[in-house]
């Protein structure tokens, strides 16, 4: 709701869900600036099908100025909140997906009918907004290209728990550590940095943070090399910035597939914010998010993956820049009160109409 000159803001979330790598239990930040409400959620480990539960119609009737959904418009979810939400009252949708897809019945059904309903929509990236911008349903309303944000006060560097974190996982030397965060699956890149590991030409330590089905790869690489490899499992998110510290650098090696392609990276803003420096591939939304405060690699050069590894690691001062450009990039672009403003003057704007 927005009051005269500020808003007003309540956030409804699941107090359960089903996470990419664990189930994840709803945590309000201490002192939130926003009311939270926990509401239950049906068929919480399927993401297309999953549904809020009674809570959801009386919550909806409330008297809102601005409905905003962090949904896919194709889930039944979306379908749901769009359903409820009262004549009269705005409605914004967001999404990440950045391939314009054909969906069969009954998705198909719900995303027409959650984009009628809307009065504008945010696109989670530029590739977001290039894939769905001439989309039925998204092509004839106010669009904004908006960002995830990062906790700057959290993700920050932080020398003496950087040195704290390294000599717990056994390094104590001034060895590199590459790192990688996310899902342990071939579309994120695993296979490029066992390569780049295998045919390094320079001595580098890795830390794999994260969790799923190559596991297992990447436990026979660490029983081969128990004194250079690390792989941590069952991470909160609160706990990231202690991992990302221990890196020297972030690897982000995401592969485009015919039905995905890195929508975002948040452990990219994530690590810059936290001063690492960072390398991605080309692949989706990571050049954007990169800009000029990381090196950019093509998706699926191998040979250049490990020779930019060796280089970044052999190169303090290149190291250095990289970490002043990043952190800087996530302190004036993605930090939550720059982001906070820009979805509220878009809110604004579609309220205006």
């Amino acid at each position: 709701m927005q009051g005269e000159g500020d808003w007003e803001v309540t956030a409804v979330a699941p107090a359960r869900l089903q996470g990419d790598l664990r189930h994840i239990e709803l945590e309000p930040i201490a002192d939130e600036s926003c009311s939270v409400v926990r509401i239950d959620m049906r068929f919480g480990s399927h993401p297309h099908v999953r549904m809020y539960g009674s809570q959801l119609s009386s919550i909806l009737r409330q008297r809102w100025d601005l409905v905003h959904l962090w949904e896919e418009p194709y889930v039944i979810a979306a379908g749901q909140v769009a359903r409820g939400v009262q004549a009269g009252v705005r409605f914004v949708p967001a999404t990440f997906q950045n391939i314009s897809k054909r969906y069969p019945i009954p998705t198909a059904f719900v995303e027409r009918h959650v984009m009628k309903r809307a009065d504008g929509w945010i696109a989670f990236g530029q590739t977001v907004r290039d894939a769905l911008h001439g989309r039925p349903g998204y092509s004839d309303k106010p669009v904004r290209v908006l960002s995830p944000g990062v906790d700057t006060k959290t993700f920050r560097p932080d020398p003496i728990a950087r040195a704290r974190i390294r000599r717990g996982l056994g390094w104590e030397s001034d060895q590199p550590v590459v790192g990688f965060a996310g899902r342990f699956v071939q579309e994120k890149g695993i296979d490029t940095l066992l390569h780049a590991f295998a045919h390094s030409t320079r001595r580098w330590n890795a830390v794999f943070v994260g969790g799923g089905p190559l596991a297992p790869a990447l436990e026979s690489l660490r029983l081969q090399h128990p004194s250079r490899v690390r792989i941590v499992r069952d991470v909160g998110h609160d706990e990231m910035p202690t991992y990302l510290r221990a890196m020297d650098l972030l690897c982000a090696p995401s592969r485009t597939t015919a039905r995905w392609r890195e929508q975002f990276g948040r452990m990219l803003i994530e690590a810059m914010a936290c001063g690492v420096p960072v390398v991605g591939s080309s692949s989706g939304e990571i050049p954007h998010v990169l800009a000029d405060a990381g090196v950019k690699i093509p998706e699926d050069d191998c040979a250049l993956w490990t020779e930019t590894i060796d280089r970044v690691c052999g190169d303090a001062a290149m190291r250095a820049d990289l970490a002043h450009r990043g952190l800087d990039r996530a302190r004036t672009e993605f930090a939550w009160p720059i982001v906070a403003r820009r979805h509220l003057d878009f809110f604004a704007e579609v309220l205006a109409q």
